[in-house]
């Protein structure tokens, strides 16, 4: 009798899933609740989705998401939930434009302004996607990760484990144990762990979710600098995003981030997000705090 194989360990995507669609309380009101993916305080990123998704909510005209920019006021708390106001700023014939304000226990740590358009055709362009290797030819930084971690006994949990509710498939290999000096340049395949249901506002709260990666730990290279070798804070500060086209977030995208600038105790990280065909997806700017203690 052949004995049945085991089950394949649980992923975070399920709960990731649940994460993205907060809770609605009214039509301007939605709660939404944290998943710890190993980091100190909320995740910047699933705190941009949450509040995409509880935009999305607002309006009913057709009109799709095509920019955010936002600001990170306070850290948030793993432990308490966060509470969503969406406010309307302009409801029009072309875009709408909302306010989205994120509170625990009634502090502001975050704050979002949405923009909405109505599809109509124009000119069309894109930058070249970057000739990086494939996926499929790379090892994933769970397992990069894991065989680092293990010379420093650390257990990989959360985001940096093989459980998270993304994988990543980075093109240059960077050991945060052992970090050396390289270009402020960073390239990673990634995608969600495991399928997602065939929602399109999902996909797209998915990838704002994963357009918080990467980006700050790039301005880092240059410096021979992790936050594993070297006591500092890293803090988003702000994050700006427009979304030029659809994508689905459970297929491999292509995330191309540079960091231009770092003084003052603040480095500026742009990037740029493909789809395996070359298409460019969306773009991401972002200023972040990266403090020596």
């Amino acid at each position: 009798m052949q004995s049945s194989s085991p089950n394949p360990p649980k992923t975070q995507l399920e709960d990731l899933i649940k994460v993205l669609q907060p809770d609605v309380i009214d039509a301007h009101t939605y709660k939404g609740y944290n998943l710890d993916i190993g980091s100190p305080n909320v995740y910047g990123g699933q705190v941009l989705g949450q509040a995409v998704s509880a935009a999305h909510h607002l309006f009913g005209d057709g009109k799709v998401l095509h920019s955010l920019h936002s600001y990170f006021l306070h850290p948030g708390n793993n432990d308490l939930p966060i509470d969503y106001q969406v406010q309307v700023i302009k409801q029009g014939r072309s875009f709408n434009t909302c306010r989205v304000i994120a509170t625990q226990e009634q502090r502001e740590i975050f704050i979002l302004f949405a923009s909405f358009h109505k599809e109509e055709a124009g000119i069309e362009h894109y930058a070249v996607m970057p000739n990086v290797a494939r996926p499929e030819s790379l090892t994933s930084f769970s397992d990069l990760f894991a065989e680092f971690a293990a010379n420093f006994n650390i257990e990989p949990r959360g985001i940096f484990s093989p459980n998270g509710p993304f994988v990543f498939h980075p093109v240059e290999v960077y050991d945060p144990f052992r970090p050396k000096i390289r270009p402020a340049l960073n390239h990673t395949w990634f995608k969600t762990n495991g399928a997602l249901p065939d929602d399109p506002l999902l996909h797209q709260a998915a990838l704002v979710y994963a357009s918080d990666f990467n980006l700050l730990i790039t301005a880092l290279f240059p410096h021979g600098l992790s936050f594993f070798t070297t006591p500092m804070q890293i803090a988003s500060l702000d994050h700006a995003m427009w979304i030029h086209r659809p994508a689905r977030a459970d297929e491999w995208l292509l995330y191309s981030v540079e960091s231009s600038n770092a003084n003052h105790g603040r480095a500026f990280c742009t990037g740029k997000i493909f789809s395996q065909d070359g298409t460019l997806i969306a773009s991401t700017a972002q200023e972040g705090l990266i403090r020596k203690l």
